[in-house]
């Protein structure tokens, strides 16, 4: 067998850089010797900056981070740490990290450092927010339908009846009260998807097949002078899921990232479907937990979400746009959770990414599978 060449420098210096985990070396005298792109990110200067400094002066005064370190020379070891504070002025309040801090046995001294920013637990309990918020606006769609849209209807009658007898110069008005009254229709009809709760009828749906429509659409509508690039593993089984549902979730999402984008030079929307095992949750109104194996993004390189709307982002009614309603990411939210699904958004001023984990098909069962663990 012949040995595996051994990764030149540049390289892996990429293969850091596309990892969406802040990343840092930390030399024997605790001063910085690397840090990839999400590490510039998280501490907020560039990769040269960092050099120039100790771990210390990044972190709060006693951050356990800096034990951690010191740990891991001292046994050389490697240690994971969960929920650690390393709330600051600079890095920003409530900033709670999962940590893994490793030995680099080729540079004695010298530890590696990986944050994540938040464990999947956490994003597991927004996503059973996002659920909750999605079944509030149901109720209130189901009143809005039967309280608002009966008045309406006699509102415009009304006013078309009004239309032929007033003067000209009254007509203007009928017809205003007529438009705005058609506006509130839409809105109201918009938000009856939402009361829809018949059973999902899925099955097992090649996920590229519905990118490459969802692509087809936005190329030669809404996104024409957008970049679309497409990272697939061509090898994922399929999902288990409603095809045209599965089109709306992601033709919402390529939409909201190319509003994002508007008309920046080298605006590039990415799509992308990758294999990721051993996430799991408990399916709704079953005590088994499934598993949630194919992991589907949007990411754009857009101005990114800011930091007050991003925990509440799936909530209804909530947008940044003049002219939104704030029901497009609220319904993407409700689809996916109705799928057993969990959404997630990630942001920074350098872009945007929507991450999707969805059940994979069973061959033979009607079902996605499942561990049978009980829901702890």
């Amino acid at each position: 067998m012949n040995a595996v060449e051994p990764i030149p420098p540049d390289a892996a210096t990429v293969v850091l850089n596309t990892i969406r985990r802040p990343i840092v070396m930390v030399g024997p005298e605790d001063l910085i010797t690397f840090a990839n792109a999400e590490a510039e990110d998280f501490f907020r200067s560039s990769a040269a900056a960092l050099a120039k400094q100790t771990l210390a002066k990044l972190l709060p005064f006693g951050s356990p981070l800096l034990t951690l370190v010191g740990q891991v020379r001292e046994r050389n070891a490697p240690v994971n740490e969960y929920r650690v504070d390393v709330s600051s002025p600079r890095l920003g309040l409530d900033k709670l990290v999962d940590v893994y801090v490793a030995p680099a046995p080729e540079m004695p001294g010298s530890v590696v450092v990986m944050l994540q920013e938040r464990s999947m637990a956490d994003k597991i309990d927004r996503q059973m927010t996002h659920r909750s918020a999605a079944r509030s606006v149901t109720g209130l769609a189901a009143m809005l339908a039967h309280e608002i849209k009966n008045p309406l209807s006699g509102i415009r009658g009304a006013a078309q009846l009004l239309e032929t007898a007033v003067s000209d110069e009254d007509r203007s008005l009928t017809r205003l009260i007529t438009e705005e009254t058609d506006r509130i229709v839409s809105l109201v009809d918009r938000m009856e998807i939402f009361s829809d709760e018949r059973p999902i009828e899925r099955q097992p749906v090649n996920i590229h097949v519905v990118l490459d429509r969802v692509k087809a659409i936005a190329a030669n509508g809404f996104a024409k002078k957008i970049k679309i690039t497409e990272i697939y593993d061509p090898s994922l089984p399929p999902v288990y899921a409603n095809r045209d549902q599965l089109v709306q979730i992601f033709l919402n999402l390529v939409k909201n990232a190319a509003e994002a984008i508007g008309r920046r030079a080298n605006g590039e929307i990415t799509l992308t479907t990758a294999f990721r095992p051993g996430i799991r949750v408990t399916a709704p109104g079953s005590r088994d937990r499934v598993s949630l194996p194919l992991e589907f993004c949007v990411i754009d390189n857009g101005p990114g979400v800011s930091e007050d709307i991003l925990p509440i982002l799936f909530d209804p009614f909530i947008t940044t746009k003049t002219n939104g309603s704030g029901l497009g990411l609220a319904l993407v939210a409700k689809l996916v959770g109705e799928h057993g699904g969990v959404i997630e958004c990630d942001s920074s001023p350098r872009g945007t990414s929507f991450r999707i984990l969805m059940p994979a098909w069973k061959d033979g069962f009607g079902n996605p599978a499942s561990d049978g663990e009980q829901s702890q």
